[in-house]
């Protein structure tokens, strides 16, 4: 995200935790290296962050030296991360009182969508503001919404997460019953792929990942994936929302948690299903010849 920043013209300054991926940004891009975070945001017109989690952003914000206190009246702080709405409208306000205007804006498309610019990009917040930061919205995603007011965009994150997370858990449990029962794996689901059932994991990640039994290098982890369902969760628990299939999604991610799969692709949840039933969603190279099929 931000080779594209770079790209599209803007000047940068980076910070990460891990110096490594600063020097690398830093020389890709020819940005300043910065030091710290509220380094980074001396003098910014706009800054973004994309963290693990609701803490880590509230940190950034408010730790001696970090963007509360670093950034100048103004200026723009847009939250890339998947966070809690609560801790959005906090933070909003918060900076609100310093003449800093916020947007929370999560994004979706995993690691090719971030390097290829082509991300979703939902935003809450007040719409003057997501329309002067256009220009840097621009350069990383294609597919930009304004949900609404403070919040909004991380709620219809929530929601978009908990359904993909839902969709590897469904699929999961219908290819596991159909090998249960005869049916060879490509022939079930090729015919799926091209009917009512379909969704992206059967036609995207599982040829992929599950399929193959790749989970390394993941798309989106484990790990995030089990927080995001949380934090939908939590959400849904605030509002006294009954969320009967996401609660069968939370406890899935919680058994990968508790089998240390966190650093796997998320798609790993399938392989609880498949030990359930006794079976293995697996295909070779030459069984994957021509799947999924066209439309």
């Amino acid at each position: 995200m931000a080779r594209n920043v770079a790209k599209a013209g803007h000047e940068l300054a980076v910070y990460d935790v891990r110096p490594e991926a600063t020097s690398e940004v830093a020389q890709a891009t020819g940005a300043r290296a910065a030091a710290s975070p509220g380094d980074a945001a001396r003098d910014a017109d706009v800054v973004c962050t994309s963290l693990p989690a609701p803490k880590d952003v509230e940190s950034v914000v408010t730790s001696p030296g970090g963007l509360l206190a670093s950034m100048k009246p103004g200026s723009v702080y847009i939250d890339l991360s998947t966070n809690a709405p609560s801790t959005v409208r906090k933070l909003s306000a918060l900076l609100k009182e310093k003449g800093i205007d916020m947007l929370d804006a999560p994004v979706s498309g995993g690691v090719g969508g971030a390097e290829n610019g082509t991300l979703s990009i939902m935003c809450g917040g007040e719409k003057a503001v997501y329309d002067r930061v256009q220009p840097v919205l621009s350069a990383m995603g294609t597919k930009l919404f304004h949900c609404g007011g403070s919040g909004a965009g991380s709620v219809v994150k929530l929601c978009n997460n908990i359904a993909g997370q839902a969709h590897a858990v469904i699929m999961g449990e219908v290819l596991s019953l159909g090998v249960r029962a005869g049916v060879e794996l490509k022939t079930l689901a090729s015919v799926i792929a091209v009917s009512t059932g379909t969704n992206s994991r059967l036609t995207g990640s599982f040829p992929r990942r599950l399929f193959r039994r790749q989970f390394e290098n993941p798309g989106f982890s484990a790990y995030l994936s089990h927080k995001d369902t949380h934090l939908a969760l939590d959400l849904a628990h605030e509002l006294g929302v009954p969320l009967a299939m996401g609660e069968v999604v939370g406890a899935d991610m919680d058994e990968v948690m508790k089998r240390g799969w966190g650093p796997l692709d998320f798609d790993i949840v399938a392989r609880i299903q498949e030990e359930r039933a006794g079976v293995e969603l697996k295909l070779t190279d030459d069984e994957l010849q021509g799947y999924p099929p066209p439309r």
